[in-house]
């Protein structure tokens, strides 16, 4: 598959059949994806594997509470956990809204559970006196992830990123022995697919690249 095509199909997969993803392949998927690039090339990125069934479980668990603040602010027809505009939905609502499986199963059902964390003392956060919430930070890790899913695309595996379970960080670090100085990106999991995607939706290259300004001309060749 060459990498046009992986980049075109790599998708997020939660439904995973009983095959096992073998060390030897997770390693080989690892050891490519490490070249991914990171800030100053400091590379403050590591990732936990996890096969243990109650470890699995636990993270599950954890990241329960988000899934229902998720799903509760989805049925207020509001765009969930937005950092923007603040919620109309209680604390209550929250509370009683049941956690969608399709959410937090793929934890227990996927042969390996990854865990990325970054190292915050190792990563330039250029936006950190803005007035909003930080994404920069991430340009030290999600690369790394991406990397990781693209690998696991072309050895016909796949997962999906998911970070509800950051919302409970204190309790993933003392679950997972992370120091914490070490922020919780992303936990995947990894499994062979019930069913590959071939053909993904996303929107054209007008409806997201403009000329010289956000508000310029759709880009698009001469």
């Amino acid at each position: 598959m060459n990498l046009d095509d992986v980049m075109r199909t790599t998708f997020s997969a939660r439904d995973y059949t009983a095959e096992d993803l073998p060390d030897s392949v997770l390693y080989q998927i690892l050891d490519n994806a490490r070249f991914a690039p990171s800030g100053g090339n400091r590379q403050g990125n590591r990732v936990i594997v996890v096969r243990e069934a109650d470890t699995k479980e636990a993270l599950a668990r954890l990241a329960e509470p988000a899934a229902k603040r998720y799903m509760a602010q989805i049925e207020a027809g509001e765009n969930p956990w937005n950092a923007v505009n603040p919620t109309a939905v209680s604390e209550q609502q929250i509370e009683a809204t049941r956690a969608p499986a399709r959410l937090i199963d793929s934890f227990r059902h996927a042969p390996v559970v990854l865990v990325f964390v970054v190292d915050l003392c190792v990563v330039a956060s250029m936006d950190q006196y803005l007035s909003r919430i930080g994404v920069i930070s991430g340009a030290s890790i999600y690369p790394f992830v991406w990397n990781v899913l693209l690998g696991a695309r072309q050895a016909g595996f796949g997962g999906t990123i998911t970070t509800l379970a950051a919302a409970e960080e204190p309790k993933v670090q003392s679950l997972l022995g992370i120091p914490e100085h070490f922020a919780v990106a992303a936990v995947v999991p990894l499994g062979r697919p019930v069913k590959q995607l071939t053909r993904l939706t996303r929107k054209p290259v007008a409806a997201i690249a403009t000329r010289e300004r956000f508000d310029g001309a759709a880009f698009a060749p001469e």
